[in-house]
């Protein structure tokens, strides 16, 4: 049976039904409306297409972030909504981690990139060791000018993808050396990675409290900080 996984934590938007070495259907697009306006008939539109019943589900996988804090919270609100109408297991999947899974490159390192905002990106570094993908440095988030110095004295060459590692396209290729970029049909976030991989979390035993599980945020949104500064710390 199929999950069903979506992928809401950029502007792109992406839903997919995996199997588990399997992609049976997939859906992305990348536009200027808004996920709240085309994830649902998205979903339907998958499931038709694919003409599978939502009986049929095994589970739900999600995009847990970090990344657009809006994105997060619609993604993971209508996961947690057909997880608990469905009595589905649900599971949450690390956005930058999917990113990377995207590539399937051995002898390098893959480092995704999302944007957080204010000439800061979101970041982590994962490489492929044995047919499984490794971490090497856990996602964390810093100035863009700073991440990219790292990966360029990084000991082996560095694939970027992510929305940062097209926003900052020029100056990623002007830094030339060990990074580069990874083609564009594998660059931005993809549903089928964060199916695949929820399937192998569910194997394992992961699986997350539909009412409890919440977004990888790594960092303050703009309105927290906004009041702090006003109020000053609690």
């Amino acid at each position: 049976m199929p999950i069903l996984a979506l992928d809401t934590a950029t502007l792109v938007s992406s839903v997919a039904l995996t199997m588990p070495d399997t992609l049976v259907a997939e859906l992305t697009i990348q536009t200027k409306l808004t996920h709240s306006e085309l994830l649902m008939p998205h979903i339907d539109q998958l499931l038709k297409a694919a003409r599978v019943q939502k009986n049929a589900l095994k589970a739900i996988a999600v995009s847990i972030g970090p990344g657009s804090f809006t994105g997060l919270r619609i993604g993971l609100a209508s996961a947690k909504a057909m997880a608990y109408a469905l009595n589905l297991p649900i599971v949450g999947v690390p956005t930058l981690e999917a990113l990377a899974y995207n590539c399937l490159l051995p002898e390098i390192y893959l480092a995704p990139m999302l944007d957080a905002q204010k000439g800061n990106v979101y970041f982590a570094v994962y490489h492929w060791h044995n047919g499984k993908l490794k971490e090497i440095k856990p996602a964390g988030v810093g100035a863009f000018d700073e991440v990219l110095d790292e990966l360029a004295n990084m000991d082996k060459r560095v694939i970027t993808m992510g929305e940062s590692a097209v926003m900052y396209r020029d100056r990623i290729m002007q830094a030339g050396g060990k990074v580069t970029m990874a083609p564009a049909h594998l660059i931005m976030p993809r549903a089928a990675s964060v199916g695949l991989l929820g399937y192998q979390m569910l194997n394992s035993g992961i699986q997350h409290e539909v009412m409890t599980m919440e977004p990888l945020y790594i960092r303050r949104s703009e309105a927290e900080e906004l009041w702090e500064r006003r109020h000053g710390a609690c």
